[in-house]
């Protein structure tokens, strides 16, 4: 199942069942679980592992170096879990530095075009749609939605469930369940993501109120962040959302609906 012009290096290994399309190449120190399925013109290069039922569709580069001018050329890593889909085009760049590795968990689905930069880190069943482009050091949690040609700033945080729309950007954090809109800001939950994901009625309606409370309020944000936590504290998806503020180091974007005069000042 291997076409006779893929190029594969002796040493890399591959796992029981893959296949290999034609022109496709594999480096060195590549390493690939179970049926995984190598597509035409693939390169998988670097020191990139991935687990199994990884799908690499036409043209994808995957654990190439990273885009950083000061990498200078060390061993650097690239994980891979098991279930993804890398379609066309798509680019992922090992990470710049031996004490930190790229990290991609499972199921997640980068469509044509998308891209994660060196050392991003990618929980489980995440999606990037086309031209989504993840810049160094981006933390995904679970089952983000990041949205076609949208925009991540390095060191960026997405939490769970939240979703970007199209064309969107951000250079600040997006808290979990969020939906970020336009150039840093929010507008509101991703109510039909919750619904998909199984939160209740109850759950859905306290992260509304929360929300509200925080981003709408008119109140100083530390100051929301603790009458939420004391009101929500049997609420565990609430306590993740106030979590994840209160940890920002970037900063949150601001609620799109909100008087400007607050937005300098958060």
């Amino acid at each position: 199942m291997i076409h006779p012009t893929a190029v594969i290096h002796p040493r890399a290994v591959l796992g029981a069942g893959t296949t290999v399309g034609p022109y496709a190449t594999i480096d060195e120190h590549v390493v690939l679980g179970a049926d995984c399925a190598v597509g035409p013109h693939v390169h998988l290069t670097g020191h990139t592992t991935a687990g199994d039922g990884n799908r690499f569709h036409a043209g994808a580069v995957v654990g190439d170096a990273p885009q950083d001018l000061k990498y200078v050329g060390a061993p650097t890593r690239l994980r891979i879990g098991s279930g993804n889909v890398f379609r066309e085009h798509v680019t992922v760049h090992r990470s710049n530095q031996l004490e930190e590795d790229t990290v991609i968990g499972d199921a997640n689905f980068f469509m044509a075009g998308s891209h994660v930069g060196h050392n991003c880190v990618l929980g489980n069943q995440n999606i990037l749609a086309n031209g989504a482009l993840l810049a160094g050091h981006a933390t995904l949690a679970d089952r983000v939605f990041v949205s076609g040609n949208c925009l991540v700033h390095q060191f960026c945080r997405i939490g769970r469930l939240a979703m970007m729309q199209g064309g969107s950007a951000i250079s600040k954090d997006l808290p979990p369940f969020c939906v970020a809109r336009g150039d840093n800001r929010i507008c509101g939950l991703n109510t039909v993501g919750l619904r998909r994901a199984g939160l209740t009625a109850e759950e859905r309606s306290a992260l509304r109120r929360a929300y509200h409370r925080i981003f709408r309020s008119g109140a100083r944000l530390k100051a929301s962040l603790e009458a939420v936590r004391e009101e929500f504290a049997d609420q565990p998806a609430v306590i993740e959302m106030v979590g994840f503020i209160a940890a920002s180091r970037r900063g949150i974007g601001a609620d799109s609906g909100r008087r400007s005069g607050r937005d300098e000042e958060e």
